[in-house]
């Protein structure tokens, strides 16, 4: 297994990709922390660090906590809150949780692994995304920037850049099927990543398999992403 002894914390397990990371990080044996909201509040800067002071190491963390964000309504039409408040909360949980693990990480002084989920790419026809794209693209910039400053810690940096996920829509989402049929449409191969492609590939990435990559992003698209 080739995660055998690794510590993983996985905020968002409760989720669709959240879960799919957790389950495989389990399978190649893992440790995993999965805090659940309740529990841990990935928005709250002394509980996440609380939090992360509590594990007994973190060699990998990943978030893919829900923000709230609004999609289905177009830009225009959009109220103010329903853009920018869903945009702060994904920049806020995604440099609270990464510092705080980078932080134990360079105490260990045996390097680690941030992974991140979304990546840059062109925004869909037919279908409002909000500020979905944007916050990617935020956390992007993020990644980026801290692949140059903990590259040195041996800590390592990468996006798991999908182009859709049809499994991860949620149940009764309006238009479901037609998006999902799209998302399969737009790659080469005729079908979209499953959740499970998603986390064997982020388990491959976390291991040492993975160690020359960072500062990266890693596609998991079926070829819907071009690069």
């Amino acid at each position: 297994m080739i995660l055998e002894g690794r510590h993983a914390v996985v905020y968002g397990a409760s989720g669709a990709i959240g879960g799919a990371v957790a389950r495989a990080f389990r399978a190649e044996g893992a440790v995993v922390h999965a805090p659940s909201h309740a529990e841990v509040d990935a928005l709250d800067e002394a509980a996440v660090d609380a939090h992360a002071a509590s594990l007994p190491r973190i060699d990998i963390s990943f978030n893919s906590i829900s923000i709230g964000d609004v999609q289905g309504t177009p830009m225009v039409e959009m109220a103010v809150a329903d853009y920018v408040e869903p945009l702060a909360r994904q920049v806020r949980t995604q440099f609270l949780t990464t510092r705080a693990a980078a932080r134990r990480m360079r105490e260990q002084g045996d390097g680690g692994v941030l992974l991140f989920f979304g990546g840059i790419g062109d925004p869909p026809r037919g279908f409002s995304l909000g500020m979905l794209q944007t916050g990617f693209y935020a956390v992007e910039h993020m990644r980026r920037q801290l692949a140059v400053e903990l590259g040195p810690d041996g800590i390592r940096t990468v996006t798991l850049r999908t182009g859709g996920v049809p499994e991860s829509l949620p149940a009764g989402m309006e238009g479901r099927e037609a998006i999902a049929e799209s998302l399969d449409e737009s790659t080469l191969s005729g079908r979209s990543a499953t959740l499970e492609d998603v986390g064997r590939v982020a388990a491959f990435v976390a291991s040492d398999h993975g160690r020359t990559m960072t500062g990266a992003t890693v596609n998991v698209s079926c070829g819907a992403l071009l690069d």
